[in-house]
């Protein structure tokens, strides 16, 4: 095909899509977009009337250059030393990305860096953009690798300068000037299509998605591995997982996630509570790498003290919790410790008397002026535990209000009905059927867990809750009732 046949082809295939394109790549110090920058960013614009533009420019990052970039690009500190800083660019930048789609092999990437850098400068930059690492997918749906040096491979293309951003940039828009030669039809759908939904990660079949019920539920987020890479929870599955992939970029964490998921498995609850009790123990068992909370705690404690004793506050380990006479709880000793001494500092409270130290005297606390002296005979012990108990308070572990274990149910519609067996704040485990809730209560009852706990404290529903008969029948069938 002649080169006027090609500008041609291009030109009608660009009419279709109604803007011209930018073919962008970047350079950068590294892949984390709040902490490393761009060192050099390249466009190929393909123009409505089918002729292309190149423009190119290096940029000033304010940091240096790794060794293992400067290997791989062959970009050096030294070739960006008198180079403008990203905003004395941004501007002319702008005016050449505005009114145009932005293209880019992984455009997450490459936007979330854009977006990031011309957010430090204030200002908004939200083009309409295509992947064409998504766009290989969609055209080679038989082919396993999309990246940028197989689509040349497989296409036959060439490439002055790999890992310059000029020249991947170039790559990019072979790629489409080739596919609107040869296959525009295929290749407008595959435009329209991606531009008409969420910016999914490349891996991710869009069907998948479709499949997501919008239902109360747990969600599990896989890379190329068996374990989940993320575990979540919401009433509405698959608003839910579509919000990770709109997310503005805005947070390092998000885009490594969007980047890595390539499967989506989902569990349907009845309710919030069964998906918020199922997330927490998925995640306590599995460990997701991009999860940290709700992961399990092995050295879970809590302080114990009875006021009107005169023992200090004694430190409680595992699941040795006594609702009521309990504070906390902790997550290891450390913090427990630390909390109980600013609590002490905050209420002139005595060290000695709390434990934190040893001896008779005048406590540390009370040499520095923080202690009202319980421990010299300044105040009675009468008083100083009235402070600590108030201090302690917010801190308490709610007393269990049931004389015993508990059945919480939960049903809806779709997914049928749960009753969760619960007691002194510990959830036993949930029953789908009269012979289920008979092989929960069969097994011992699981240790005090803080996350548990604080989910209970707040959907704990009395008008749901019915006490556990020896009976279960006429416990479920009240339920039911």
């Amino acid at each position: 095909m002649n080169p006027l046949e090609v500008a041609d082809r291009l030109r009608a295939f660009i009419a279709l899509l109604g803007q011209p394109l930018a073919c962008l790549d970047i350079e950068t110090t590294g892949s984390h977009t709040e902490r490393d920058r761009i060192i050099e960013i390249g466009i190929v614009t393909l123009h409505l009337d089918g002729s292309q533009t190149n423009w190119s420019c290096l940029i000033h990052p304010g940091c240096p250059i790794p060794a293992r970039i400067t290997t791989l690009t062959g970009i050096t500190n030294e070739m960006v030393a008198d180079q403008p800083v990203f905003a004395h660019r941004a501007q002319a930048l702008l005016e050449r990305l505005e009114n145009h789609i932005v293209i880019a092999h992984n455009a997450r990437f490459d936007l979330g860096f854009l977006k990031q850098a011309f957010r430090r400068e204030g200002i908004r930059f939200s083009p309409p953009v295509l992947c064409s690492v998504k766009l290989s997918c969609q055209m080679f749906p038989t082919e396993r690798r999309h990246n940028l040096d197989s689509v040349m491979q497989r296409m036959g293309l060439s490439c002055a300068a790999r890992h310059r951003a000029l020249g991947d940039a170039a790559v990019v828009a072979d790629f489409i000037t080739t596919l609107a030669c040869t296959r525009a039809e295929d290749l407008l759908a595959a435009c329209r299509a991606q531009r008409q939904r969420p910016s999914l990660p490349p891996h991710l079949a869009p069907e998948r998605i479709d499949e997501i019920p919008d239902t109360p539920g747990v969600y599990l987020m896989y890379g190329d591995g068996a374990l989940p890479l993320y575990i979540g929870k919401s009433i509405h599955l698959r608003r839910r997982v579509l919000d990770h992939f709109r997310n503005d970029h805005r947070e390092q964490k998000e885009m490594r996630l969007a980047q890595a998921v390539q499967h989506i498995d989902w569990i349907e609850t009845p309710g919030e509570l069964s998906a918020l009790l199922l997330e927490s123990r998925l995640i306590k068992a599995l460990s997701p790498l991009f999860n940290r909370k709700l992961r399990r705690t092995r050295d879970l404690c809590t302080w114990h003290w009875v006021f009107g004793s005169d023992r200090p506050p004694r430190l409680l380990r595992g699941d040795d919790v006594i609702p009521g006479n309990c504070y906390g709880p902790f997550r290891h000793a450390t913090q427990a410790r630390q909390v109980l001494r600013e609590l002490a500092a905050k209420h002139g409270l005595c060290d000695i008397r709390l434990g934190l130290q040893s001896g008779s005297g005048p406590c540390f606390a009370h040499q520095i002026k923080r202690c009202r002296g319980a421990c010299v005979g300044q105040e009675s012990p009468m008083q100083h535990d009235l402070r600590l108990a108030t201090a302690l308070e917010e801190l308490r572990i709610k007393q269990w209000p049931y004389d015993g274990p508990v059945v919480l149910h939960e049903s809806d519609d779709h997914t049928g009905a749960s009753w969760h067996v619960i007691d002194q704040w510990v959830h036993w485990g949930t029953a789908h059927s009269e012979s289920e809730l008979d092989a929960v209560l069969e097994h011992p009852r699981p240790s005090f867990d803080r996350d548990t706990y604080l989910i209970l404290l707040r959907h704990l529903d009395p008008a749901r809750v019915t006490p556990l008969s020896s009976r279960f029948d006429r416990t479920i069938r009240s339920i039911e009732a």
